[in-house]
Parts: C-alpha cells; structure tokens; sequence
C-alpha cells in the first residue's frame, strides 16, 4: 500500500430538497480546489444557497480524453478536487465512472473519497413497502436494443427490480409493464423526489399504468420505478 498524497472526493448533493446535504458535504466543497460538475449551472444553485465560492469546473459524461488527462495532471500535481453530478452520487448513472476508474489505475497515491448523501434510487425504495433486501438495479433501460431482455429478465426475477425513468417515456414503459404483470405483480413509481411535488404511486402494474393514464398532469420529473418479485 502506498502513501496517500492526494485525494479525490465524490460528493453526494441533493436530488431536489436543498437541505439534504451533510454538514460534512458542505465542509468539503468548502475545502477543495475545484468542484467537478455535470453542469455548473446546476451545481451553482447549490453553491449560492450555502454561500460557497469554491471554482467549478465542467466534468459530464461526454468529456473528452484530454479533460481527464487535464485533471489527472493537475492531482498528480497536488490540487484536490470534489466531483459532484446535478443531483445524487455521482457514478451511480451519473458521470464520474470512468474518470474514478482511472484514478485507480494511474493515480496510485491519490486517496478516493465518498462523501455520502441523497440517492433516488433508496429514497424510492424505502417508501415502497415492498419485503425483501435484494434488488436488481438496471439504471435507465435503454430505448430500443436489450430492452426486451431486460423486462424478460424482470419477469424471471426473484428480486425486487429498480430502474429510472424520464416524464416523456414513463406511459410507454408502464404499458409494457402492464401488458406483461396486469394485476399479476405490484409496481411503484417515485416521482419529483424529495420536491415539493413528491409522490409515489403503488399498486398493481395495471393500478400503476391506468392512474398515470388518466392523470397526466402526473406525468412529471424523473422518475424511479420498483417493480415487486
């Protein structure tokens, strides 16, 4: 093991209420260099309402080779920086993965850090009522290619089964859901988390599909769907 010389935090930030943030977040935004951003216009909101200056710098999922050996050079070189996405963990389908990976691999020296916080993925799971602590986590299904698989998969499961939605295909998804459980298997959806919105809607996926169906003012925000074994 070698000595730690640098370090790299990875920073939870809320995922819609501004006070779901640790004292200890807030400390180290404070403390480092530079906070790496999804989109610094997002993280900006956050930095005012707690009055914190630290330089933001942009780090999304796009970001070219050369942004990451920029980086690298600059920790190699002694600055620490913070790594936050525009709500949640960041690398849990968030940007951040890859630039961690490679930290690992040629920052031997650095120390990384998480700083733990808000994660849509358990505040939807805990609202739920669903039994059982295992679950499958599929991040956002894709559009076309490997999504049959995936919903075959869920229907196989013996797991809860968590995934993320976007407003614009939740209908679409829990049609597909419908047609495959009915009344057959409990579903929940978690919307507008944590916001003054909040809603989770629980029932059978037909329940499920026909209220969003039929109330499309619903149809809102990012969404979280846990799908019962």
């Amino acid at each position: 093991m070698k000595e730690h010389k640098n370090e790299f935090y990875i920073i939870a930030t809320p995922i819609g209420n501004l006070e779901d943030i640790t004292h200890r977040a807030l400390k180290i935004l404070t403390e480092v260099d530079t906070i790496l951003c999804e989109d610094t216009r997002v993280t900006r909101k956050l930095l005012q309402h707690y009055s914190i200056t630290t330089p933001t710098e942009s780090y999304h999922a796009q970001a070219s080779e050369n942004k990451e050996n920029s980086i690298i050079e600059r920790i190699n070189n002694g600055m620490t920086f913070g790594l936050v996405s525009d709500a949640g963990t960041p690398t849990i389908s968030d940007p951040g993965v890859r630039l961690i990976h490679r930290l690992w691999e040629e920052c031997p020296s650095t120390k990384i850090t998480s700083i733990p916080g808000a994660s849509a993925l358990i505040t939807a799971i805990t609202t739920t009522g669903f039994i059982g602590n295992q679950f499958t986590f599929y991040g956002f299904l894709p559009h076309k290619k490997g999504r049959n698989k995936i919903f075959n998969e869920i229907e196989q499961s013996s797991r809860m089964s968590v995934f993320y939605e976007s407003p614009h295909r939740l209908l679409k998804t829990l049609l597909e859901l419908n047609n495959r459980f009915g009344d057959n298997r409990n579903i929940a959806v978690g919307r507008e988390l944590t916001k003054l919105f909040e809603e989770t809607v629980r029932g059978t996926a037909q329940e499920v599909y026909l209220f969003f169906k039929e109330n499309p003012e619903h149809v809102r925000g990012e969404c979280v769907i846990i799908i019962d074994k």
